[in-house]
């Protein structure tokens, strides 16, 4: 089986480790852990790698996060990848910061990354894992918010519930988004 991994994010250093790069943070650990390295192919950074038979591709988006629906048609397409094998992980300013979530399918509430990939792709119904960031902010200050960077204390808890997000990727390849769900949601 062909599993496609998506982590949304924005390109550039100017947006590297902010909030709203969680899902490429997420890609680059699993890809460390997992001795591989990304490539600059089309529409992203991809990399390629096994895990109990399984094979995962894992993409980051170089289409900036608003147009993320491109890369993403694009990959399924490119390796024959059936949308049931799609996982994206996005931040999520809806659920406390570090909290995990995966679903099978639902709307994009309001995250234009996951609107673009509905629009091109013609479906809610895929995977995606949400990875809390929180939302303590001013009125007005949400995009200020999601493009800046985790504190030091943060970045601490960040990384450590990273490793979890690893694992629920881990799952939702070998066992199906259904164990992984009652596995990791809500703890």
């Amino acid at each position: 089986m062909k599993y496609l991994i998506v982590g949304l994010g924005n390109i550039g250093n100017e947006y590297a480790h902010t909030r709203h790069n969680i899902g490429f943070d997420t890609l680059d650990a699993l890809a460390e852990a997992s001795n591989v390295v990304f490539a600059t192919k089309r529409y992203g950074d991809v990399a390629e790698m096994k895990l109990k038979g399984q094979q995962l591709v894992l993409l980051k988006p170089s289409t900036y996060m608003n147009l993320s629906g491109n890369a993403v048609r694009y990959w399924l397409q490119q390796e024959n990848i059936p949308i049931e094998n799609l996982l994206v992980v996005v931040d999520d300013l809806a659920l406390p910061f570090g909290t995990l979530r995966l679903k099978p399918k639902g709307s994009d509430g309001g995250h234009n990354g996951l609107r673009n990939i509905q629009e091109l792709i013609g479906t809610q119904t895929y995977a995606r894992l949400r990875f809390g960031i929180g939302n303590e902010f001013a009125r007005g200050g949400q995009v200020d918010f999601v493009l800046g960077r985790f504190s030091a204390e943060d970045e601490k808890v960040k990384k450590e519930r990273i490793e979890v997000a690893i694992e629920i990727i881990k799952t939702f390849c070998l066992a199906g988004v259904q164990t992984a769900m009652n596995q990791y949601n809500n703890k």
